[in-house]
């Protein structure tokens, strides 16, 4: 079939051709939206899932949703190595200077860059080589203490206002969230608790792995009462045919129905092995429709991908050492999750001396503790690579 005009798209944050089994939260996020323009109460909201089940994609769709609505959205994404303010403070920055050139002179607008210029100096922020720059002098006493805490919290008030003054509402989007340290998610569950009070319009969508549930908990008791935690992952199989047949018939092609079962079969309905099977299958496949020999050669195509690049990036990233609780983990029986004790037997050392380990690979976003005295590997079917390249 003609490659040219093949519908899929594996990629990272790669919007899927047929954005299937997600309806329900895409109108939760348009509800949401509408109620912070009109500044009524509204939750924010932080997608939970392992890796390759489309939160990046959500994330994007959601600023889509946005800005189509009229809303300011800002987009960044967590870093394990740089700090929450050196990710906010420029494209506020940006913001308040956007909003300081719509129209009349504006205090509030102004009030807003001098806490801005203030938060910079307290955490002295550089961008590059070079300060960032702002042109103004900063509002002594506010934003300026140091405490990320205390000083966070008055620059999103400072916007607040700001966007109040223009008739604007600021959408904030944050992938990777798990990457925050424990002070940075609770100085911003802190700052969006104030924007509540105070009915100021300002939204967080967020994305993360499984572990951001308990960095959320323990920054603040009342996370819960802030924030929606949807959870993605799979979709059902009704959805994922639909996610692989529905393109497939939009260019005017078909796919067998045991052809569509065995795709499904392959991915466990994970949105970006769909993708990286449905791609593969209709390069390999020489004419309509796809069939089970096509899904076959797919697979090995599939499987060949994903150990060279997907799942060997992340096993390259590991010390020796956290290699050797992966594979440890991957002996095990199953899919996970695994008992921490089992994997530190099949290691063959006390579960204390392994839990610094098990640690830094929660912290790497390579594992996640689903229950406590469990583990589990945060990419689906990671396992299965690990007893590939272990065989």
């Amino acid at each position: 079939m003609n490659p040219v005009r093949n519908p899929f798209a594996p990629g990272a944050g790669t919007r899927p051709p047929e954005l299937s089994g997600r309806v329900g939260l895409l109108e939760e996020t348009s509800v949401a939206i509408g109620r912070a323009k009109l500044r009524r109460p509204v939750k924010s909201m932080i997608v939970v899932g392992l890796r390759g089940v489309g939160k990046t994609v959500l994330l994007n769709e959601f600023d889509h949703m946005a800005r189509d609505a009229g809303c300011r959205t800002i987009l960044i994404e967590a870093h394990e190595v740089k700090p929450l303010p050196d990710l906010l403070v420029p494209p506020l920055r940006q913001l308040l200077l956007e909003f300081d050139r719509l129209g009349t002179l504006s205090e509030a607008v102004k009030r807003g860059l001098r806490v801005l210029k203030s938060f910079m100096g307290s955490v002295r922020l550089k961008y590059g080589e070079a300060e960032i720059a702002l042109e103004i002098d900063p509002e002594v006493g506010a934003a300026d203490s140091g405490d990320l805490e205390i000083d966070l919290p008055a620059v999103f008030q400072a916007v607040g206002q700001a966007a109040i003054d223009r008739g604007q509402t600021v959408v904030l989007l944050i992938d990777e969230l798990q990457y925050l340290k424990q002070r940075e998610m609770s100085a911003l569950i802190m700052a969006l608790h104030r924007i509540n009070q105070d009915r100021l319009p300002i939204l967080m969508f967020g994305a993360g792995l499984p572990q951001v549930l308990a960095l959320a908990g323990k920054s603040k008791s009342y996370a819960e009462r802030l924030f929606d935690f949807p959870r993605v992952g799979s979709l059902s199989d009704a959805d994922a045919a639909d996610a692989i047949r529905k393109p497939i018939e939009a260019e005017g092609e078909r796919i067998t129905p045991a052809a569509l079962s065995a795709l499904i079969a392959q991915t466990q309905g994970y949105p970006f092995y769909l993708q990286e099977w449905g791609y593969q299958a209709w390069q390999v496949a020489r004419e309509s429709p796809i069939d089970v020999a096509d899904i076959e050669a797919a697979t090995a195509v599939s499987i060949r991908r994903l150990d060279e690049s997907f799942f060997r990036v992340r096993f390259d990233r590991l010390t020796p050492r956290e290699k050797d609780y992966v594979r440890a983990m991957a002996s095990l029986p199953g899919s996970g999750p695994y008992r921490s004790g089992d994997v530190a037997d099949a290691l063959g050392l006390p579960v204390r001396t392994v839990g610094p380990i098990r640690n830094n690979l929660i912290a790497k976003g390579m594992i996640y503790a689903p229950a406590y005295g469990d583990t589990a590997f945060t990419v689906p079917l990671f396992e299965l690579f690990l007893r590939r390249v272990m065989s």
